[in-house]
């Protein structure tokens, strides 16, 4: 995925023929603001609420949540929803376990709990102990692990935890042996990684202190720096490694290659674009960073290297990727040699293990993993259980095995262990999960968007299903940023799909799914593409008589919450109910907030005429007119939202809230102590399920539940 408090007056009354709750919001005070693009005038009445502490703001936030929380407490099957998703979620959940050296990690939560612990155990067999519980480190399980790493030796761990969902972090060390905590504390970090350096010390990005720690949950986000830090001194001490002082607005990632000869410095302008530098740390004359994919037309991350060359996965003159030998002396792209050639599929991850490569491919959002050695010798195709995601395909050199994690819309993750020699997977942990995939089936199909380009959704739902035109219907995408959505499992769509619903998830352009082109083709001017499909998904669906415009309900998060909200504004007639989430809604504004002017080479920006143009025709704040019958909406953001600020959520509810000319509520729901959405706790992600479910399922006007499980 920011001066007065009116009196609540009385907040709705039942409408005595429909579902509906005629609505009386709270009175927001509007402004006189205008501001001035090019010549266009553009009022922003609300723009007082982009200023998260001010007292009036936060007296809106209450009375907007006592109006949302009113609403939803009359409808009489939210707690049976909340507790349907309480008995699914009580299961035991583990990831896959990774290797380092003597030890074995792996997270498991007991079921309910806020946070996952983090164990650590000698050999396969050996007895999980500990390593750390986030559950410990607050009261409402609102802190959360964030980045970790063991130092060469496994002598240190190291670990980042961020607090009610912020992108601020801090760093502290552990000794392993012993399990407790050094005396370090990195603060001031964010975006970050942990690099290893023997067991002297870590890389890590950081920013310096904040001026106004009030505003740091608000304020642009800027200079961003690459330091060292050496066990046993204070920060004040770390070495600063890279920064860049003439261009504040960049990302910088430090990494060491696997044998830690070579520094890598992966430097982006923003989300799109990259520029990589190195240093060969065994060149005691290296003074400096060696320049080997100059920024910032291309996409690439180094893979490994091979002695003194690098292997390098890259887009260059390849929209579906390639992986590349190059010599940092010689980095001209002239003069580099292919090792695996791009292929008709998308060359989503290449990682490494046991000196092999995996190639992690996409095929029509599929996952597929091939095998290769250094020279780009295919072994073979990776045998997996099923259609559907596989993830973990990676390790150290030394390994001769790993484990990986399979699942599907329909299949909870499952564990297998992989022997690298023989290529062969058998089944390590059966998930737990009390669901059974056998009741229900997905299908993928393609629909033609307005220009005719075929986009692929996945369709799941419960066998037998009638294709009438009746059924409960979520529509979700994303279309952003180079993002792939593939199949996963989330146990808070069970209850939905256990009363009948049909949950569809559909690859937009803007997305990563097939390359470059695709990306390229819902990004910029071309960002009406990704609305157009998203809007054609929805008339496919009605057309194939799943279900209808008074039964299908859009959602997406962050990027996503711009898609519902530009196709609520679009097409308002086509939806009953939109849950635009986290959502970048202000296209005007949105890169003077915290790293949100990372975002201008996927949108553009309104500081330039031509970008302006074609973002004030989607931009969802504005784009609500007078006498429109919007759709059922829920807005949803959080209080520590410093990725995409819950101001676009602010704005955006009270806009929609003034224009709306029927009555259909459009409510806004404030998390407290919550960011965008990564390390939210249990208990607050089955809350928030179970109000989207019970609010959407309402304005479909669905009056009973039936979990037929």
């Amino acid at each position: 995925m920011i001066k007065f408090i009116f009196p609540l007056a009385s907040l709705f009354m039942m409408a005595a023929d429909s579902n509906a709750q005629k609505m009386t919001y709270p009175q927001t005070k509007k402004g006189t603001q205008t501001d001035n693009y090019f010549g266009t005038a553009i009022a922003d009445p609300y723009r007082w609420l982009e200023n998260d502490t001010a007292k009036d703001t936060e007296a809106w936030v209450k009375e907007q949540n006592e109006t949302t929380n009113a609403y939803l407490s009359k409808i009489p099957y939210r707690g049976t929803i909340q507790k349907r998703l309480t008995e699914l979620w009580n299961y035991e959940k583990y990831s896959a376990p990774f290797k380092n050296g003597k030890y074995y990690t792996f997270y498991k939560n007991d079921g309910l709990q806020n946070q996952a612990v983090l164990y650590i155990q000698e050999g396969i067999k050996g007895t999980p102990q500990v390593l750390i519980d986030p559950n410990t480190l607050s009261k409402d399980g609102t802190v959360a692990l964030q980045a970790t790493a063991f130092s060469k030796k496994e002598q240190y761990f190291a670990y980042a935890v961020s607090a009610s969902g912020s992108d601020w972090q801090e760093i502290y060390v552990l000794d392993v042996k012993t399990k407790k905590r050094l005396s370090e504390k990195i603060e001031y970090v964010k975006f970050t990684g942990i690099s290893w350096k023997g067991e002297e010390g870590f890389y890590y990005s950081g920013y310096s202190k904040p001026k106004d720690e009030a505003t740091k949950f608000s304020a642009k986000t800027e200079y961003q720096k690459v330091f060292f830090h050496k066990i046993g001194t204070p920060q004040s001490q770390d070495q600063l490694i890279y920064e860049d002082k003439e261009n504040p607005l960049r990302y910088v990632g430090a990494d060491l290659t696997e044998d830690e000869r070579f520094l890598i410095l992966g430097i982006s302008e923003g989300t799109d674009g990259s520029e990589i530098k190195i240093k060969d740390l065994k060149d005691k004359n290296a003074t400096g960073f060696t320049t080997i994919v100059k920024g910032f037309t291309t996409n690439a991350g180094v893979v490994d290297n091979v002695g003194d060359k690098i292997l390098l996965n890259t887009n260059l003159n390849a929209p579906n990727y390639k992986v590349v030998l190059l010599d940092p002396k010689n980095p001209e792209a002239s003069q580099w040699k292919t090792i695996i050639p791009e292929q008709k599929e998308k060359l989503e991850s290449a990682g490494t293990a046991g000196g092999k490569i995996f190639a992690n491919y996409l095929r029509n959002a599929v996952t597929a993993v091939d095998q290769y050695d250094y020279n780009g010798k295919k072994e073979r195709s990776i045998d997996l259980p099923g259609i559907g995601t596989a993830s973990g395909f990676g390790a150290h050199k030394e390994d001769k095995d790993f484990y990986y994690s399979f699942t599907s819309f329909i299949n909870p993750p499952t564990i297998f262990h992989y022997d690298i020699a023989s290529g062969k997977s058998t089944l390590f942990r059966k998930s737990e999960a009390h669901f059974n995939p056998d009741a229900y089936e997905t299908k993928q199909v393609f629909y033609p968007s307005k220009d005719g380009t075929q986009v692929p959704m996945f369709i799941t739902y419960k066998k037998g299903l009638k294709l009438d035109g009746t059924n409960p219907t979520m529509l979700y995408a994303y279309g952003g940023f180079n993002i792939s959505l593939t199949p996963s499992f989330s146990m808070a769509l069970i209850p939905f799909l256990e009363s009948g619903g049909v949950y569809c998830l559909a690859n937009l352009r803007g997305g990563g799914e097939f390359g470059e082109d695709w990306h390229k083709g819902g990004m910029l001017a071309n960002k009406q593409n990704v609305f157009n499909d998203f809007i054609s998904g929805a008339e496919f669906l009605i057309k194939e008589k799943y279900t209808s415009s008074e039964k299908l309900a859009i959602r997406g998060g962050s990027n996503g919450g711009l898609l519902v909200g530009a196709c609520l504004t679009q097409r308002p007639d086509l939806f009953a109910v939109a849950i635009p989430q986290v959502g970048v809604l202000d296209m005007l504004r949105y890169h003077k907030f915290t790293v949100g002017w990372g975002w201008a080479v996927e949108y553009g920006s309104s500081d330039q005429k031509e970008q302006f143009e074609y973002l004030i025709k989607y931009s969802p704040l504005h784009n609500v007119h007078k006498d429109a019958c919007y759709p059922a909406t829920m807005v949803t953001t959080a209080d520590h939202d410093d990725r995409v600020v819950p101001a676009h959520s602010f704005k955006f509810a009270a806009t929609l809230q003034e224009y709306q000319s029927c009555e259909k509520p459009t409510l806004i729901r404030i998390d407290s102590k919550a960011g965008h959405g990564a390390g939210k706790p249990t208990s607050k992600v089955i809350e928030e399920a179970a109000d989207i479910w019970a609010f959407t399922l309402w304005n479909m006007g669905i009056k009973q539940l039936d979990f037929k499980k």
